[in-house]
């Protein structure tokens, strides 16, 4: 049997529905996709819903697709990975992202204060200690070592957007997993990404896994509908990042309808003056479509991709997409 080509399914914070969470695990290693992973936000405990899923799975790789750095100290980060990768057999990897003002300082209550720089001492941190070394304290004391088995392991993938943060990653990073960002410039994002990796004088290159919306149906009306509630949404109350990014690869004009069409912030309107953005950044139509568009991914780059699965939708119509774009051998 040809093996099939790296592919994962990955979860957005605003999937909230426990038992929704744990059955589209358990389907995704029976239809053969790689890796599962969750982002941590503002609901369940990211680490908690994740080992009852290694206790469910046997294949599958889980990880966190982000869990944002102010929410927990390096210690706590560390002790969640060496526990995880423990529970699921080494199976767990460990996503950390900057976040946001909004769940930094609105969930979390601590500034957002050089974001950059506080991603890159977390991540040295929690690598030093699932190594086994003391961590390297700040404070003037003498550092702890976790007080288990070394995990090291435990692969570190780094969600990045902006220049500063891809720089990072291509720098520590074990993977690459940018997630709302343009096909069309994955390529020449991935590059900058390597040549960081090479100017820090590694041998090795992060894994490129990015996160891609998914708005599949039958019905192009449906699709469209879902597609457009990812731009929307995401560029209208999901914080700077995103539109800032779009607007730096050249899709100001089309992040500026989108945000003109949607003044209050509850609508998700793309009009078709933005419609390029739907193709750039989900995979949407029909299923054959969406299977082709997610080979433009795989061309510009992509090394395991992940589908993003919509929130809130009926557990059938997600198993649906599952089955309709379920990993496929890799051509001869």
């Amino acid at each position: 049997m040809s093996a099939t080509r790296g592919l994962g399914v990955a979860l957005t914070p605003m999937e909230t529905r426990r038992e929704v969470v744990i059955h589209l695990a358990e389907r995704a290693e029976q239809l053969g996709y790689d890796a599962f992973t969750v982002a941590e936000g503002w609901g369940w405990d990211a680490g908690v819903v994740l080992a009852e899923i290694a206790g469910r799975t046997a294949r599958l790789r889980l990880g966190t697709s982000v869990v944002n750095i102010w929410g927990r100290s390096a210690a706590t980060l560390a002790m969640m990975a060496a526990s995880l990768d423990a529970a699921s057999d080494g199976r767990f990897t460990l996503g950390l992202g900057a976040g946001s003002p909004a769940l930094a300082e609105g969930l979390h209550d601590v500034p957002f204060d050089d974001p950059i720089a506080h991603l890159a001492a977390a991540t040295q941190q929690v690598r030093g200690l699932l190594a086994g070394e003391r961590l390297r304290a700040t404070t003037g004391q003498k550092g702890m070592r976790l007080g288990v088995p070394p995990r090291p392991g435990v692969a570190i993938h780094l969600a990045a957007l902006g220049p500063r943060s891809v720089r990072l990653a291509g720098e520590l990073a074990d993977g690459w997993d940018p997630f709302f960002l343009p096909v069309s410039a994955f390529a020449q994002v991935r590059d900058d990404l390597r040549a960081a990796a090479r100017d820090a004088g590694r041998a090795d290159l992060p894994t490129a896994c990015p996160g891609i919306p998914t708005a599949v149906s039958d019905d192009p009306a449906t699709a469209r509908e879902a597609a457009s509630w990812w731009v929307g949404f995401y560029l209208t109350a999901m914080g700077p990042l995103y539109p800032r990014t779009l607007r730096r690869l050249g899709f100001g004009d089309a992040v500026e309808e989108v945000v003109a069409s949607n003044p209050t912030g509850r609508t998700t309107v793309v009009p078709e003056s933005a419609e390029v953005l739907l193709d750039e950044l989900t995979l949407t139509g029909d299923p054959e479509r969406a299977r082709a568009m997610l080979e433009r991914w795989y061309a510009a780059g992509a090394e395991r991709p992940a589908i993003v699965l919509p929130p809130g939708r009926d557990v059938d119509e997600l198993d649906a997409v599952l089955e309709a774009l379920r990993p496929q051998p890799r051509s001869s």
